[in-house]
C-alpha cells in the first residue's frame, strides 16, 4: 500500500457509529454497514479539513475494536410532521486508522494561485493534531467522533490474528459529484458508485479510487460550482477604488 507524500493518518472512535446506504435514508428502519463506507471516511477526512483546491482520497482504513451492533428505539421527526417510533442498529464501540492523500482538483482551474500542496499539507496535519476544524461524525450527526493522530497499522487490533479474509458483499462505496469527476463520462454528473470491499489480516481494508468502481449509476446532470471574484457575494460595496479611498 503506497504512502503519498501528502498523506495524513489518524484515529477515529466514538461510541456508536451508523453506516447506512443512502437508499435506506429516506425513512424507517435504519441498519449500519459492518465497515464504514468510503463516502463516510471521506466526509470525516473533510472535517478534519477541506478546500476546494484539493481533493481528498481515502487509501485505506484499520478495524480496531470488534464489529459489534446494538438496536435501538428512536424517533425521528416525520416528513410529515411530528415523530414515529423506528428501530436503528448501530456499530456498538467503534475504533479505526485512517490514511488518506489529496490531490489537486483540477476542476476549480479558477483556483490555480491557491495549489501549494506543503501549504495544504502543513495545515491538515495541525488540523488532525487539533482533532479536527469541524465536528467529525460517524457516518450520522447523533454519533460523534474524535480524533487523534497516529501511526497507521500502530498498535493492537482486534483482527490481527484473524485467519484469511473477510468479504463484504456488494456495497455502496460513495459518491462522485460533478466537482470532483475525474472520467470524462462522469463530467457535470452526479454518480453513485458501488464495490465489493475484503478486510484482510490485521483488520485492513484497502480503498479502490472512485474512478476504478466498476458498478455506477449516473443520477443527475449537474454543473460544477465555480470559485472567484466573478462570484464573490459578499461585501461588493468595498470595491478596490472605494478601499483606496
Amino acid at each position: 500500500m503506497e504512502r503519498y507524500r501528502n498523506t495524513i493518518e489518524f484515529e477515529v472512535y466514538g461510541k456508536y457509529a451508523l453506516f447506512s446506504d443512502p437508499v435506506t435514508r429516506v425513512g424507517g428502519e435504519k441498519t449500519s454497514y459492518h465497515i464504514p463506507t468510503y463516502e463516510a471516511l471521506k466526509g470525516m477526512v473533510e472535517s478534519i479539513y477541506w478546500k476546494p483546491t484539493i481533493m481528498w482520497i481515502v487509501d485505506a482504513v484499520r478495524v480496531m475494536n470488534p464489529i459489534q451492533t446494538e438496536t435501538k428505539g428512536v424517533r425521528p421527526i416525520g416528513y410529515n410532521g411530528g415523530n414515529e417510533l423506528s428501530y436503528y442498529t448501530y456499530l456498538r464501540d467503534v475504533h479505526y486508522q485512517v490514511r488518506a492523500h489529496f490531490e489537486q482538483n483540477k476542476n476549480h482551474p479558477e483556483l490555480f494561485q491557491d495549489w501549494n500542496e506543503n501549504k495544504h499539507h502543513n495545515i491538515a496535519k495541525r488540523m488532525v493534531q487539533r482533532g479536527g476544524r469541524r465536528d467529525v461524525f460517524l457516518g450520522t450527526r447523533e454519533c460523534q467522533a474524535f480524533v487523534e493522530p497516529c501511526e497507521f497499522q500502530s498498535g493492537q487490533s482486534y483482527y490481527d490474528d484473524m485467519p484469511g479474509e473477510i468479504a463484504f458483499g456488494f456495497m455502496y462505496h460513495g459518491i462522485t459529484y460533478a466537482d470532483e469527476a475525474i472520467l470524462e463520462e462522469e463530467k457535470n454528473k452526479m454518480t453513485i458508485n458501488f464495490w465489493r470491499p475484503v478486510m484482510r489480516r490485521g483488520g485492513v481494508i484497502e480503498f479502490i479510487r472512485p474512478e476504478q468502481c466498476k458498478e455506477k449509476r449516473t443520477v443527475k446532470e449537474m454543473q460544477v460550482k465555480k470559485f472567484g471574484k466573478e462570484q464573490f457575494s459578499g461585501l461588493k460595496e468595498f470595491t478596490d477604488e472605494e478601499v483606496r479611498g
